[in-house]
């Protein structure tokens, strides 16, 4: 996995032709303004559009949140614990090789290099509520094998963005928790019971 330190896929698109696999380092930049500024949503869109034009297969690309080089998402947008679950679930599915950043399930929050290097072994709690959402994720993500399924977008608009893998359906939100959207282009037939696995229920 390749390294370019760079946010504008124009510079880092080309060294794709060298190392296949290389850090989505623009869609961090995109992933920190949509989840933590809450800036709009579309920008996933207009990413995604704009790597087209540069990287040759944007499903190799290492998707992250946080790294060792710079500050923790919750260093730079402090106490939003609801926008990091998010940031992070979307970056478990969708187009390329997730990257969790170990920590970031302890909910750690360091700032500029090297404080982002925290020790983990006096902290590492597998009931944290972040650490089971990340767990449950890549358990239905393997169970569902989304990588076989190309990613396909359900729906955009500025606080609200849907996209599936085969029948992998994940909606997120950068606003209200309390928002609900008709989602009319799906990947499901008429009479399909769909279950959420973060509240599954008996016929889940």
């Amino acid at each position: 996995m390749g390294e370019c330190f760079n946010g504008d896929p124009a510079y880092v698109g080309p060294y794709q032709n060298y190392v296949t696999a290389l850090f989505n380092y623009p869609m961090y930049y995109t992933i920190q303004n949509v989840f933590g500024s809450h800036q709009s949503m579309y920008q996933i869109r207009t990413r995604y559009n704009n790597e087209a034009n540069y990287f040759t297969d944007i499903d190799a690309l290492g998707v992250f949140v946080d790294n060792h080089d710079n500050p923790r998402f919750l260093y730079n947008f402090p106490f939003n614990n609801v926008g990091l679950k998010q940031a992070l679930v979307f970056s478990l599915t969708s187009r390329g090789i997730p990257f969790v950043y170990y920590g970031d399930e302890q909910y750690y929050a360091g700032g500029p290099d090297p404080a982002c290097r925290e020790s983990l072994w006096q902290a590492y709690n597998t009931n944290s509520d972040i650490y089971k959402m990340i767990a449950k994720v890549n358990a239905q993500r393997k169970k569902s094998a989304i990588w076989n399924y190309s990613y396909v977008e359900r729906y955009a608009d500025d606080t609200f963005f849907a996209f599936s893998k085969g029948e992998f359906l994940v909606a997120l939100t950068n606003g209200s928790a309390t928002q609900s959207r008709q989602i009319t282009y799906s990947p499901f037939p008429n009479g399909v019971v769909i279950c959420n696995i973060f509240y599954p229920t008996t016929d889940c």
